[in-house]
């Protein structure tokens, strides 16, 4: 049987564990009750009569102990329920009978019980508060947008040509101000009167709700003087597109400063009319989530309430247990109802305006279902396994036979295939190290899914990551065998050589294939991210987006062998076998100063783009690190060009101040730590791994690897075979180093969400209202 303190720790919600009883706290109190009731009832001498005569009053005082609690229950405990100063929050006492007054550890035991109830009724309620606002908001929000399809769906029946859409003047938030022009109705026919005095009922309603539509030009005002109001389409800038026509509405504004011209109103867009439904559609689904989290906050509460009163009724041999689960059970976090009243509102709303009317669909995006654990999956990880170490042994007795990596060998292998595998390798390998990031996650109860704000039903679990590296390896290493023994039997090289490019292709046309198989959705989620990345600053900069750039910038040599490759298959190499083309060639060396950039570029515009959207000067900070190791990077690849004593000093510096630069934001950025207050030394307040010296053996790994980068500087006087053997072992230490940085930079950043009670997404809504002025009115 499960003891319950872990059964609460599996349950309980990550973000607000600091919020929840603490049941660990309150048994290390029982604990104490029961060592001073058992060091008080001991005898103080070996007389075998006295020790006779207390068991026996023992089980007398037990038994009438149990005939008094049943017949008067109130005499043990009594809590009494008291308002604050404020009066907006209820406090709980307890007072103790005179059986317990003398007894100060339960004494201390009921004022620290009386203090988590407190604390979560308190917490409760600011939760509650907090969601039945974002309900009324989000009725709001919803209702306006009901309103605006309707009068679009008007608009389009009365004259379907008259529907265009303007350049809409934009704030620094690419806001849009939606309004009819009055004039417009004055050129309808009369068949269209009707639905025109439709249109305007709906705007009528608007306006006694306090939201007016007017035009952009002429602003009205109410009769008091005061400026009316507008709605204002506030639809965030995520895409390049609405990047690209904020920043141009931007500059029109700044540059050209000219009002439009009378009478050219602002008309109502479909495609923002369904940014903003899906807007509002998430913002339902993040608070029927919330609300979900609560109502798992009250039930575990109140069980972990009735356990540890529990446990006090059995050391104390009282039942006073119930008269405290009255009191617990009349508290807000149980009585309250408003939580799944709302959930009910939330559900009959979703259903109707979302689902059209059909519940199991509208389920699909509330109570999305969780993946099962398949030991399937197991099985075939093992299987894997157990096929790339068999052929991984083949494969070493057939290098060493056949003289593959023999330096008085054919060059052929080494530029032509080592590249194609070189990838595959480096690849599985990432793959690896991040299931062990899933797993070290999933055991440590980092709410990666929701950090990443991956959908619980298609994340990828650890197991799958470790399933597709087995997978992924035991496919290369068996192409590799192929490849030796073909070779080995004869065949024309030019022909054996294909099977690296073959496999290649495959493997692309895998990650691109349309079909519903081999975890889709991971796949598309990783075009979808990479798509954002190259595409940087254009797109708005989520978490998992400059995660993911941060793996590609840990992944350089990686896009350098795949321009070895594409160089070799596209000039034909293989069958010519002159590599001089992609040894020498201007425009190979180009490109490589081009890849060697690339991730550092993309990861230095997401930071400016962060810095757009937040106007956090720290961003700017960090795009600073980028740079210097662009300027790095671009001085080691230049020292490997033209080895000079000039050019190895510049490489040195360069990379000695980049390398300071990223270890100084390892620490103190990513990773939170060197806190010199910090009551955990040189670290930070908040750990979660429960041995400190891992923090420190972690510190001195990343900055062992970190440096091991500048030994690519280093002309160390080995073969060809060697040198490309040890590029691939550093490239493969700067994975492993990533892997190790990963768990540390997400664990920091659940600590931040910790501490802020941070549990549901904050989801941005499509209307706000504004005065005439321009100014955002909060609702």
């Amino acid at each position: 049987m499960v003891k319950f303190s872990k059964e609460l720790e599996a349950q309980l919600i990550p973000e607000w564990k600091d919020a929840f009883v603490n049941y660990w706290q309150l048994k290390k109190h029982i604990k104490k009750i029961k060592l001073y009731r058992k060091h008080r009832r001991s005898p103080h001498d070996g007389d075998f009569r006295r020790s006779i005569l207390d068991s026996v009053c023992f089980v007398a005082q037990r038994f009438s102990g149990k005939y008094r609690s049943a017949e008067n229950n109130t005499e043990i405990i009594q809590v009494r329920r008291k308002s604050t100063v404020e009066g907006d929050n209820e406090v709980y006492q307890t007072e103790l009978a005179q059986l317990f007054s003398e007894e100060d550890e339960v004494i201390v035991f009921f004022e620290r019980l009386d203090e988590e109830l407190n604390e979560v009724n308190r917490f409760y309620k600011a939760k509650e508060v907090e969601f039945i606002e974002k309900g009324e908001i989000l009725n709001k929000q919803l209702q306006i947008l009901v309103e605006l399809k309707q009068i679009l769906l008007d608009r389009r029946q009365k004259n379907p040509c008259a529907v265009a859409v303007s350049r809409s003047r934009s704030s620094s938030h690419n806001s849009d101000f939606s309004a009819i022009n009055a004039e417009s109705s004055t050129e309808l026919n009369d068949s269209s009167l009707e639905i025109s005095s439709q249109t305007d009922e709906v705007i009528a309603t608007l306006e006694k709700n306090g939201v007016n539509f007017i035009d952009a030009a002429t602003r009205a005002k109410t009769k008091k003087g005061k400026p009316k109001l507008a709605i204002r389409i506030d639809i965030p800038a995520t895409t390049p597109m609405r990047t690209i026509t904020a920043i141009t509405s931007m500059l029109w504004e700044d540059l050209v400063n000219k009002p439009k011209k009378e009478g050219a109103g602002e008309f109502i867009n479909r495609k923002k009319i369904e940014c903003a439904e899906k807007m509002i559609r998430c913002a339902f689904v993040e608070l029927y989530r919330g609300l979900g989290l609560l109502k798992t906050y009250s039930s575990l509460n109140m069980v972990a309430f009735v356990k540890i009163l529990k446990k006090f009724d059995k050391v104390s041999n009282q039942q006073a247990s119930s008269s405290y689960l009255k009191a617990v059970k009349r508290s807000l976090f149980i009585s309250s109802d408003k939580v799944v009243s709302l959930m009910d509102e939330v559900e009959s709303i979703f259903t109707k305006r979302f689902a059209k009317d059909d519940r199991k669909k509208a389920m699909k995006f509330l109570r999305p279902r969780q993946q099962k654990d398949s030991h399937m999956v197991t099985f075939f990880v093992g299987l894997f396994t157990g096929c790339f170490v068999s052929l991984f042994s083949v494969y070493v007795m057939l290098a060493h036979f056949s003289g593959a990596f023999s330096p008085s060998s054919d060059t052929a292998y080494m530029e032509t295939v080592y590249p194609v595998f070189s990838v595959f390798a480096l690849l599985s390998l990432h793959l690896f190290m991040y299931g062990c990031n899933l797993l070290m996650w999933r055991s440590t109860r980092i709410n990666y899914n929701f950090i990443f704000e991956f959908q619980p039903s298609t994340a990828l679990r650890y197991r799958d990551a470790f399933l597709i590296c087995t997978t992924f390896m035991t496919a290369v290493v068996g192409a590799m065998v192929i490849h030796l023994l073909l070779r080995a039997g004869g065949f024309s090289p030019s022909h054996v050589d294909t099977i690296p490019g073959m496999l290649l292709l495959i493997f692309i046309a895998l990650l691109l294939c349309p079909f519903d198989i081999l975890y889709r959705p991971t796949r598309y989620c990783f075009l979808h991210v990479m798509r954002k990345i190259v595409w940087s600053p254009f797109y708005k900069v989520l978490l998992v987006d400059f995660f993911m750039a941060d793996q590609l910038t840990s992944q350089i040599p990686l896009l350098r062998y795949l321009e070895s490759t594409a160089c070799y298959f596209l000039a034909r190499s293989f069958k010519t076998h002159h590599y001089e083309t992609c040894r020498k060639g201007k425009l190979f060396r180009e490109l490589a100063y081009v890849i060697s950039f690339s991730p550092y570029y993309w990861r230095a515009m997401q930071c400016a783009r962060r810095w757009i959207d937040e106007y956090d000067t720290a961003h700017l900070a960090n795009m600073g690190k980028y740079v210097s190791a662009m300027v790095a990077a671009g001085a080691r690849l230049t020292y490997a060009n033209q080895p000079s004593n000039l050019w190895f000093g510049i490489a040195l510096v360069t990379s000695v101040a980049a390398i300071t630069y990223q270890l100084y934001w390892d620490f103190v950025r990513d990773w939170g730590l060197l806190n010199r207050s910090s009551k955990n030394p040189w670290l930070r307040d908040d750990l979660i791994l429960n041995k400190k010296r891992m923090y420190y053996l972690s510190i001195a790994l990343n900055i062992v690897l970190r440096i091991a980068t500048v030994e690519t500087m280093m002309k160390f006087h080995v073969n060809q075979v060697e040198s490309n053997l040890l590029d691939f072992f550093l490239a493969s230490l700067e994975v492993i180093r990533r892997g190790h940085w990963n768990f540390y930079r997400l664990e920091n950043e659940h600590l931040n969400n910790v501490g802020k009670f941070r549990a549901v997404k904050a989801v941005p809504l499509p209307f706000r209202e504004t005065d005439s002025d321009g100014w955002d009115i909060i609702s």
